[in-house]
């Protein structure tokens, strides 16, 4: 006891890094699911309805095809991809991606475009690493994807937040972007199909995002991780379209067409046709990168080739369908619940933004209030449509919004649709 009390009060030279504290309860999606999971009330016997976070492949009606477990076995069984990979990435698997992705492109792109990364999070903190600097700055979009923010500040940029338009289908507010944007600005961020808005921007709105960034000077990094997962008007259009007109630099992952995220491959593509990222160098750090971090697990890259050829369009038609008809039903549903409005109908992706009108709301303070609520009564977990980042108290979303997710068992979404209808009705102030 004496000699622990020597070790308890003893001045150590070390101290936990303050700045990484990103997983409260009302930091990160993953924090604020946390949270709700705590106030789930033990006696309620029904089953948890998961409407917060877009994670489709823990139900079974949205498996990945028997053709990418296929070729992960394949690869495991044949022994030639025991050992660690190339740094660039196996080449190809790197050709597979280029080949890929080149279908939907103007201009080819190579096996040199394509850097392999352990997800789309990882592609993204990756060109974070290159781009950060003390007097940098990065242009994100509100609301969006929490964790960027979380990201830039730890990569010393600092996140400055351009809006999207709910009454224009979530389109970029452009002059928004140009007031938030200076000097130091080195790119802007934007997702799509988006996330967490399920709207899909149109070429002619991309064309304009891609002049704006040239009028700036900054590149376009585009996430597209959900990639393809449309079902309304608007096709995909990946940003690489308008590579000749301002550098892009893609991220995205097999995780949401093939609902494998669990299996951790993604890319980070550049689309640079006019040669300026090597230019300024941002091709030499990428690959500098590479050192400092891990790849990819060597038998996903080398079944990367077969499951990129020969997945059936029937599996992507399939899926599709089944979320289209969950978006639908969501959209549909929320009509008739009371102080909860949808502004547009998802058109990809696997969530939207619905607004809550407070004044319907007798005894609900805000959105967080809500969900917790929510949760403790119904089972039913969405999340608030503003999660604060602790990192100077940046808020990156909607106040009195929620997200909800409706990629997830057709019967369940359908369930909690009406706990959800029952918990707004019970707190309305018109009975």
């Amino acid at each position: 006891m004496e000699n622990g009390s020597k070790l308890t009060n003893k001045k150590w030279g070390f101290r936990g890094n303050t700045s990484l504290k990103v997983e409260d309860d009302t930091t990160t999606i993953r924090g604020a699911f946390t949270l709700l999971m705590s106030n789930i009330n033990p006696s309620d016997k029904r089953t948890v309805i998961p409407m917060s976070h877009s994670e489709p492949s823990a139900f079974p009606c949205f498996k990945t095809t028997k053709i990418a477990t296929d070729a992960i076995a394949d690869a495991v069984r044949s022994n030639e991809y025991n050992g660690y990979p190339p740094r660039e990435g196996i080449l190809p698997a790197r050709r597979a991606v280029a080949e890929y992705l080149s279908k939907d492109l103007p201009n080819k792109l190579s096996p040199d475009d394509v850097f392999l990364r352990m997800g789309c999070k990882q592609a993204f903190e990756t060109i974070l690493q290159v781009l950060g600097g003390s007097k940098s700055n990065i242009l994100l979009p509100k609301p969006g994807f929490p964790y960027y923010d979380v990201l830039a500040k730890l990569y010393h940029l600092e996140p400055r937040f351009y809006d999207l338009l709910p009454e224009k289908n979530w389109e970029i507010d452009l002059d928004s972007v140009v007031a938030v944007a200076d000097e130091n600005t080195v790119a802007m961020v934007i997702v799509n199909p988006g996330n967490p808005c399920g709207n899909v921007f149109t070429y002619q709105h991309l064309k304009k995002v891609a002049e704006t960034a040239w009028k700036l000077g900054i590149l376009v990094i585009s996430d597209e991780v959900y990639g393809h997962v449309v079902f309304g008007e608007n096709p995909f259009v990946p940003m690489g379209v308008f590579g000749s007109i301002t550098p892009v630099i893609t991220v995205g992952s097999m995780s949401k067409r093939w609902m494998v995220p669990g299996w951790r491959i993604g890319w980070l593509v550049t689309h640079d046709p006019n040669g300026i990222l090597k230019q300024h160098r941002i091709i030499n750090s990428i690959k500098e990168c590479r050192f400092i971090s891990s790849d990819p697990p060597s038998f996903v890259q080398g079944a990367i080739p077969d499951i990129l050829a020969n997945t059936k369009e029937d599996f992507f038609s399939k899926t599709l369908n089944t979320i289209r008809e969950c978006a639908d039903y969501c959209h549909e549903g929320i009509k008739d619940i009371p102080g909860v409005t949808c502004p547009t109908k998802p058109e990809g992706a696997m969530c939207v933004m619905v607004k809550l009108d407070m004044l319907v709301f007798k005894d609900i303070k805000d959105d967080m209030d809500f969900c917790v609520k929510l949760a403790r009564e119904e089972s039913v977990l969405v999340l608030p449509g503003k999660i604060e980042i602790q990192l100077n108290s940046i808020s990156v979303g909607l106040q009195n919004w929620l997200r909800i997710t409706f990629a997830i068992d057709p019967s369940s979404l359908q369930d909690g649709i009406k706990r959800l209808k029952a918990f707004c009705e019970r707190h309305s102030k018109i009975a």
